[in-house]
């Protein structure tokens, strides 16, 4: 029996949410300043593993040092709790204030991730194997757990309010801005902090070279000649409260969960497409009204193809689009939180970046897609990110209506 969904068209128009504060740090650097420089000036973060394969690929790895964690948190001790912390430098001023207006009690933690702390379950189990004994300060529920890392930035910023994880593959972090409206909405918190943080670790990158869609070289999404993805790490974190007073808000929103398979995309991007246009309907916008597209464009044949079908259908070619994951490689759960800084930044400096590696596009791929910088008026842009099992979300940014 199908499962009646609600019309994308009558969904209402609902109230912006202030973005107060943002942070990010991935390969590109570990601040909005960077990362902007990096994009303006078509400058890619990809490069060699960190990690002994036997097969080739690059990544998106952090190239700033990972400081060990305070002594009193060490507990939460992995890769993925060490890129949580140096994110939260970013907005831990404003989380502060936002703890001292409405309590911290009435600020809620949303995070989204896919991998938590696996890479410390990595090293404990390779101990293990050449030693015969599982290190003692290797603690599965504070260091790998999914709970870990909400756990680790709610001691870290003495967050008492409620505080969840939300781990849908490739679309978990942009999924924590929708949690984060409902929470609002319902007058449940005043604020929330959200985002998403991914670590690269061995199994990812065996994982995505044994589905057969992790390139060898560098991603080149919408492509003629693309043959996959690369993985990267960072994550970015957001200060959300109700209201329109802040220079970038979030419009709207969209959700859908088409199930078509469970790592393959829905061939004509329709589950994309209903996220989408429940975005748009939220913000009260019509297609035409969106100055740029940021698409998940991960460099797989089939996703590319599927969500240009979607982008085309509700777009027709009248918005420029781009994948910026030719700059950060694919950062898994944390992609729809990178992505949604470098959408804030597009609006905050006035650019489209390149989509890295198009040229020759896919003809195929019937899209105005930016092949490189440019300079202009950016005041709407929507930012997509779309997940095994067909769990699809859509953000919109803009500046205040």
């Amino acid at each position: 029996m199908a499962v009646p969904t609600t019309p994308d068209d009558v969904i209402a128009a609902r109230p912006p949410i202030a973005v107060r504060s943002h942070s990010v740090t991935c390969a590109l650097g570990t601040t909005q300043r960077a990362l902007v420089r990096a994009l303006q000036e078509g400058r890619s973060g990809l490069g060699a593993s960190p990690y002994e394969l036997p097969f080739e690929t690059v990544t998106g790895t952090m190239q700033a040092p990972l400081e060990p964690l305070p002594s009193a948190l060490a507990e939460h001790e992995s890769r993925a709790a060490r890129i949580a912390l140096m994110a939260f430098d970013g907005v831990a001023s404003a989380v502060a204030r936002a703890a001292q207006k409405y309590g911290s009690d009435r600020i809620a933690l949303i995070l989204g991730t896919s991998t938590g702390g696996l890479d410390r379950s990595e090293w404990a189990f390779a101990l293990q194997r050449r030693t015969g004994v599982m290190p003692a300060d290797y603690d599965f529920e504070r260091q790998h757990a999914f709970h870990a890392l909400t756990d680790l930035l709610a001691a870290r910023a003495r967050l008492t309010g409620p505080r969840y994880v939300v781990s849908t593959a490739c679309s978990s972090a942009a999924k924590t801005f929708s949690a984060a409206a409902r929470l609002l909405d319902l007058g449940v918190v005043d604020a929330v902090l959200a985002g998403g943080i991914d670590a690269l670790c061995e199994t990812t990158l065996r994982g995505f070279h044994g589905l057969g869609i992790l390139s060898r070289r560098a991603c080149r999404p919408f492509a003629a000649d693309r043959d996959g993805m690369n993985i990267g790490e960072g994550g970015a974190l957001f200060l959300l409260e109700r209201g329109d007073d802040a220079p970038v808000v979030l419009r709207g929103y969209g959700e859908s969960s088409d199930a078509y398979h469970m790592s393959s995309p829905e061939p004509t991007g329709s589950g994309a497409r209903a996220a989408i246009r429940q975005a748009l309907a939220r913000a009260g916008l019509d297609a035409r009204e969106v100055d740029h597209v940021n698409a998940h464009g991960t460099g797989t044949k089939q996703n590319d193809a599927a969500e240009a079908q979607a982008l085309r259908a509700v777009f027709g070619r009248g918005v420029s689009v781009a994948s910026t994951k030719g700059f950060t490689g694919h950062l898994l759960g944390a992609a729809g939180a990178v992505e949604a800084v470098i959408a804030i930044a597009c609006i905050e400096h006035g650019f489209v970046p390149a989509s890295l590696g198009a040229s020759p596009v896919d003809p195929a791929i019937d899209l105005q897609l930016s092949e490189r910088t440019t300079q202009q008026r950016v005041r709407v842009v929507v930012s997509n990110s779309f997940a095994f099992g067909g769990s699809n979300a859509a953000l919109i940014f803009g500046a205040p209506p």
